[in-house]
């Protein structure tokens, strides 16, 4: 496999995005909308909008994602990000891309001085929660989410 690459997701990505993308929704058992995914990367591409992403690229193609949005706080001066879908496509999974993923935005949110970073996972993803555990312990705080 060639050198892995760590860089912000461009209009040329957008099959091996959808690739990956849909490799993580089938992981969460969600069967989204074509119309809703195509949403998800029209923000991507939006420079205007606060949805962003990063990619671990090898040769031309995308193995992994972070996709994050930045916000003010009431709690701190400046911007959080929140880092709201880390996927790794199942056959690049323990050449550490997640962890890579993740350094990536830390060094990312250091240069552009934001506060926190932030994220979630189902309590019983144990991989990812083995990973995340080795940043910090989880806050404590429980999500609830209420549809409108």
């Amino acid at each position: 496999m060639s050198a892995v690459t760590l860089r912000d997701l461009t209009a040329a990505d957008e099959a091996g995005w959808r690739r990956v993308w849909q490799e993580y929704l089938d992981y969460y058992q969600v069967d989204l909308a074509p119309e809703v995914t195509a949403h998800t990367w029209a923000r991507l591409m939006d420079p205007a909008a606060h949805l962003h992403g990063r990619v671990a690229v090898a040769g031309d193609q995308i193995l992994g994602f972070a996709l994050h949005l930045t916000h003010g706080s009431t709690w701190v001066i400046g911007e959080d990000c929140y880092l709201e879908d880390l996927c790794v496509a199942e056959a690049a999974r323990g050449q550490g891309l997640g962890r890579a993923l993740i350094d990536d935005l830390i060094a990312l949110g250091r240069e552009k001085g934001w506060n926190r970073l932030y994220w979630h996972t189902q309590e019983t993803n144990a991989r990812a929660r083995a990973l995340y555990d080795s940043y910090v312990e989880s806050d404590g705080h429980v999500r609830y989410r209420l549809r409108l």
